[in-house]
């Protein structure tokens, strides 16, 4: 046995059991692409997409991403999409506050969420309209919430969104604040780009 045979093993030992860990995450982790084919233009439009049975938390998420991207044309009617989405718990005005704080100058954010959504087509999504939800081995580490996460066209790394799931079974939308969080300027908008 050489002087550093024992090293290379245990450094060997924790490599193999990296991959297995890589492996299982990416074989555990589920993604759901959540499609809408059309967009709602109402609120009763909005209640009666599939999606809307809040079933599953991955359909909740992007419910609410879908929500958000009201708030520029009309924020009561944001408001209460996402009042829908939060069922027992509706906003108040500090949650009201904080999405227009969000908003000030950024209203292409929720529409970086979809499929396609970059800065150089200024968040200009694809059709069908496509956002994609992923989970981790920590997803559901706290009972009853679903910790997820959704890929940006101006982020680097996938945002957080939690949903709980209430006695009726569905899913409500519980904490939204790191899917408002700033990202990259279109390129129409940045002098720099």
């Amino acid at each position: 046995m050489g002087l550093f045979d024992s090293f290379v093993n245990k450094a060997a030992n924790q490599l193999g059991n990296a991959v297995k860990q890589g492996v299982s995450n990416a074989v555990n982790n589920k993604k759901e692409k959540i499609v809408f084919n059309i967009l709602p233009e109402t609120y009763e439009q909005f209640i009666s997409l599939p999606q809307a049975s809040l079933s599953t938390p991955f359909q909740t998420a992007a419910m609410a991403v879908l929500a958000f991207c009201f708030y520029p044309k009309d924020k009561e009617l944001c408001y209460r999409m996402i009042d829908f989405l939060r069922g027992p718990r509706p906003m108040n005005g500090a949650d009201k506050q904080f999405v227009a704080d969000r908003f000030r100058d950024k209203d292409y954010v929720p529409r970086s969420y979809f499929a396609g959504a970059t800065p150089s087509n200024d968040y200009q999504p694809a059709v069908p309209y496509t956002i994609e939800v992923r989970e981790n081995q920590y997803t559901y580490a706290t009972d009853g919430i679903a910790k997820l996460f959704i890929p940006s066209g101006g982020a680097d790394d996938p945002r957080p969104i939690q949903l709980r799931k209430a006695k009726d079974g569905k899913w409500y939308l519980w904490e939204y604040s790191s899917i408002l969080s700033g990202i990259r300027q279109p390129e129409s908008s940045n002098p720099w780009a």
